[in-house]
């Protein structure tokens, strides 16, 4: 998508510290499950003029996280397509947006039994 988009300066932020220092030539491996996915990502990499990593540990990475919990929660048709989710980043958390009243002037537990 991004390579599509025509962009040439990439940030890439990942929790994996092994896959960065292998895609950068710093380590190597020999594990065949992990070389093939190094191999792919070199190859994307020579398609931008300026690509950096970045690690940040997943526990300081909420935001992955939660895109995470997302995409195993998605079903799509096409497996080789999937829709792209517009992320729009609030100014005030959730629980600010609260309704204080019901329109029927009732507590919104009044019907639960």
């Amino acid at each position: 998508m991004v390579i599509d988009m025509n962009i040439k300066e990439l940030l890439v932020i990942e929790e994996s510290d092994l896959l960065i220092y292998q895609v950068q030539g710093e380590w190597s491996t020999k594990n065949v499950k992990i070389l093939s996915y190094v191999h792919c990502v070199k190859a994307l990499c020579k398609k931008f003029t300026k690509i950096e990593f970045k690690h940040v540990p997943r526990i300081q990475n909420t935001f992955a996280d939660a895109l995470a919990t997302l995409s195993s929660m998605i079903q799509h048709p096409d497996k080789n397509y999937i829709d792209p989710i517009e992320v729009v980043i609030k100014d005030k958390y959730s629980y600010c947006f609260h309704v204080n009243e019901e329109a029927d002037g009732k507590p919104w537990y009044h019907n639960i039994k």
